[in-house]
C-alpha cells in the first residue's frame, strides 16, 4: 500500500486552543498553540508510514517555521460556494484537493504525539476503508483516515459524527496520540506522556 499522505488543519495561534486560554500567562498561549502544531508536524515526518505531509495553516509565524518536507498550503477565504464556513472541515477538504491515495486528517494539538503510535494507527486503518481514533475523552477526533474523500466532520461530539457517517472507530491504546490538548489539565496529562521539544522549549519558559 502506498503511504499516507497527512493533512495537519492548523488555526492561526491567536485564534486557537480558545479552552487554553488563561492556564498560561501572556503571550505564552500563542506560543504553546504553534509549539503543539509544530511538534505535531515534527511527529507526522518522523512516522515511517507517511509519505507526505500537508499543513493547511494562515499563521504567517508557522509557514516559515515549519520543519522540512512540509508542504504548506494557505487556508482559502470562507464565503464562496465551496467554503461557506471557515473551519477545520473545510482547511482538510483544501488541504486533500490535490491528493490521492490514502490520506488522513491529523489534528494539531498533539505536542506528545510519538511517531510509532501514529504509525500503528495508521497501519490499522488501512484495513477499512475509512476509520478515525477518539481523543482521549471520547467524544473528539484526532486522527480520520482514508482511501479517498475524508468527508471530514470535525467539532463537538465529531467522533460520534464521524462513526455515524460510517467510519470505523480504531481502538488501539496510541495513548500519544489521543492526548490531544484544549485544557490545562489535558496540557498536564501531555506533560506527563512526555511532549515534544517545541512544547518543552515554551514550557521551560513559563
Amino acid at each position: 500500500m502506498s503511504r499516507w499522505s497527512v493533512i495537519i488543519p492548523v488555526k492561526p495561534a491567536a485564534l486557537g486552543k480558545s479552552r487554553l486560554r488563561g492556564g498560561v500567562p501572556g503571550h505564552a498561549h500563542e506560543d504553546l498553540a504553534r509549539a503543539f502544531a509544530l511538534d505535531t508536524i515534527s511527529a507526522a515526518l518522523a512516522c515511517p508510514v507517511v509519505g507526505a505531509v500537508v499543513v493547511v495553516t494562515d499563521d504567517p509565524v508557522l509557514r516559515t517555521a515549519t520543519d522540512g518536507g512540509v508542504r504548506i498550503v494557505g487556508d482559502p477565504p470562507a464565503g464562496d460556494s465551496l467554503h461557506p464556513v471557515r473551519d477545520l472541515n473545510h482547511s482538510v477538504r483544501h488541504g486533500e484537493l490535490t491528493l490521492h491515495g490514502p490520506r488522513a486528517a491529523l489534528t494539531a494539538d498533539l505536542p506528545a504525539l510519538g511517531p510509532a503510535d501514529l504509525a500503528a494507527a495508521l497501519t490499522a486503518a488501512a484495513r477499512h476503508p475509512r476509520s478515525f481514533v477518539a481523543d482521549a475523552a471520547g467524544t473528539g477526533t484526532v486522527l480520520l483516515a482514508s482511501a479517498g474523500p475524508l468527508q471530514p466532520l470535525f467539532g463537538a461530539g465529531s467522533a460520534g459524527a464521524h462513526a455515524g457517517s460510517g467510519a470505523v472507530p480504531l481502538p488501539g491504546t496510541w495513548a500519544s496520540l489521543r492526548q490531544d490538548v484544549d485544557t490545562p489539565a489535558d496540557l498536564a496529562a501531555a506533560i506527563r506522556l512526555g511532549v515534544g521539544r517545541h512544547t518543552a522549549a515554551v514550557l521551560a519558559g513559563l
